[in-house]
This record gives structure tokens, sequence and C-alpha cells, in this order.
């Protein structure tokens, strides 16, 4: 049965006031499409006239904004509490509970309390896992991997050996950690592998998403900090760190050994070279590309990167390039000129 409550309920849950009537809601929608049991929300006030002709039954807004809406719950944030209720609608995934007989399971791993094991999962040798965790189909988790409590390994993700997530992660489907980092080396008897014996270390509260690779370190680990959220299709390479609370949007690659900081966001297709520090609380806009050390607190975009002022109005005058070209042509023949004949009158 599809979840519903009434508004009151959802103002409870939020810590809100609300106004109007106590309608039961079935959903969530946008301002445009929502019907009159489902609920949606007014965070940016260009939309204020959307707020006001709406189909929705009740709105999550300011009170300041509420004058014309009918049925609302108050909150001085709508955007983080309309979040919150997506959680509060959200249906759990999957049906399977307990531990499959499908699944392959070596008699030396560990497997916590109240724990789901979905069929054609494979847990190696001396692997442990948390209480609470959940393990789709499909997944394979190596030799001597650690899982923290309430984790989540949706279908095909790959867990090599020697690879340890905190508590309360969620794994996207098809991503792999701990496989090889790329690591060879020409020599006179042609390309040698070097073996990366090291290992990935996953702080607690990280998402990564779907198709995302973190390399094992060649030596000690490639780790990500607790609360950071990584995207779909995201290389990270080996012996990289990354710190705590980072957003690190779909396409960033990120090559070996690089460090980054607290709280920074890497949007889409960011390329970071090897070997940099990144300072805390840095922003590196789309598709810039990263030779050297950023500094804490820097805003930065461009390829190579510059600041994001300064690439702002290489963007304005970008496309004005041709016209200067001319006026500068223009100007040297007319410089020409006149020394021309400033000689002559000698």
């Amino acid at each position: 049965m599809a979840k519903q409550f009434t508004v009151a309920e959802i103002a409870n849950f939020l810590g809100a006031a609300y106004k109007g009537e106590n309608i039961t809601i079935t959903g969530l929608n946008t301002l445009e499409e929502a019907q009159s049991t489902e609920l949606s929300f007014l965070a940016n006030p260009k939309y204020i006239k959307q707020a006001e002709t709406t189909k929705a039954g009740a709105l999550i807004i300011r009170e300041d904004q509420a004058h014309n809406v009918q049925n609302a719950i108050l909150c001085d944030n709508p955007y983080f509490a309309f979040a919150r209720c997506m959680g509060l609608f959200a249906e759990k995934e999957g049906c399977f509970e307990g531990i499959s007989e499908f699944a392959s399971i070596h008699p030396s791993a560990v497997i916590g309390e109240n724990c789901t094991v979905y069929p054609f999962t494979v847990i190696g040798a001396h692997a442990k896992i948390g209480d609470g965790c959940t393990i789709f189909s499909g997944v394979y988790i190596g030799e001597h991997c650690e899982i923290g409590n309430g984790c989540t390994l949706t279908p095909n993700c790959v867990l090599m050996s020697r690879t340890r997530l905190g508590e309360n992660c969620y794994l996207q489907p098809g991503a792999v950690l701990g496989g090889e980092g790329y690591g060879f080396v020409r020599t006179d008897f042609g390309v040698q592998k070097i073996p990366q014996i090291g290992h990935v270390h996953i702080g607690d509260n990280v998402e990564i998403g779907a198709n995302t690779t973190i390399d094992r370190a060649a030596l000690a680990k490639t780790a990500v900090g607790n609360g950071t959220c990584i995207d779909n299709l995201v290389q990270i390479g080996h012996n990289v760190q990354i710190g705590e609370e980072c957003f690190i949007i779909s396409q960033v690659g990120i090559a070996g050994s690089t460090k980054v900081g607290n709280k920074c966001t890497l949007a889409g297709q960011v390329g970071l070279s090897g070997h940099l520090n990144i300072g805390d609380n840095v922003t590196i806009g789309p598709q810039a590309g990263v030779t050297k050390d950023i500094a804490e607190n820097s805003v930065v975009s461009g390829s190579p990167t510059m600041d994001y002022n300064t690439y702002m109005r290489y963007c304005i005058l970008l496309p004005k390039t041709p016209e200067l070209f001319k006026r500068v042509s223009a100007l040297e023949k007319q410089i020409a000129k006149l020394e021309e004949r400033l000689e002559n009158n000698k």
C-alpha cells in the first residue's frame, strides 16, 4: 500500500506549523504537475505565481509567501523540508529478507544480525559484514573486506579484497571499489605492470554513485572521508585522499596521490592531475582542468583553472576575440601609415 500522511502529520514530522485543511497527502510532485492530494513546495520566489495557481493539495512554503495559499506547511527552508519529505514517502528498495540459500558465502565470513543477503551474491573468505546490512544480487565482496553496520550494496557492486566500508554507506549499482590502480612503466623489456597491494578505506555515511570506480592504493590506502557523496561515473585513482562532506559530481576524474580537503565541491567532468593538494572548502567549476595546487576557500573554474571571477570575464570576452583581432589589425595598419609619413617628413 502506498504511503500517505495528513498535513498535520507531515508538519509534525518537520517540526513546523501549518494552516488550512488537514487533508491527506498521497505523494509529492512539482508545482506544475501536482494534483489535489499531492504536496509540493516553493523555494524560489520567481515561481510564486505557479504557487498561487498550482493544483497541489498543500505547499511547503515560507510564511511570508503563503498569503494566497490555502493549505500550507510553514518552513524557513522549504527546499530542505521538502527533501526530508521525500525520505518520508520513499519506498524501500527490494522485496527479499534474510540470507538466501543461493548466496555463495565462504564459511569463514562473518555476517552480523538482521542482514539481508540476496540470491547470487558472493562473499569471500574472512569478510566481515556488520549488522543491518543489505547485499543485493550480483554483489561481489572479496577476501578480508570489512563492511560497517547499516550499509546497502545495490546490484552488481564489487568490493575487491581488503576494502573497508564505514557505517551507513550506500553503493549504487555497478560501483567498483578496490580494483587495481593504474600502475605501468615502460622498460627495456616492454611495458611492465606494477602490482597494487594497498586497499580502499571508505568512511561513514558515504554514498557512491553508479559505475563509479575507486582504485586500491599501490601501497597504504585510497581513502574517502565521512559524509562524502560521490556521483555516477567518477574515477578516483590510487592513493587519492578525499576529505569529509565533499560533493564529487558525475564524470570527475582524480589522478593518483592527489589530496582533496574537507567540504569541497568538484562539479561535473572536472579533471585533477596527480600529486596535487586541494584545500578545504574549495569549489571547482564544471569541466575544469586542475594542474596545480588550490588554496583553501578558493572558487575556481576553467582549463587550466583560474579564479572564478577571472574565468567569467574570460568567458564574456572570448566571443569578442575575432572582432578584437580585426580592430588590432586595423590599428596596426594605421600605425604603419603614420610611421611611414613620419619617416617621409624627416
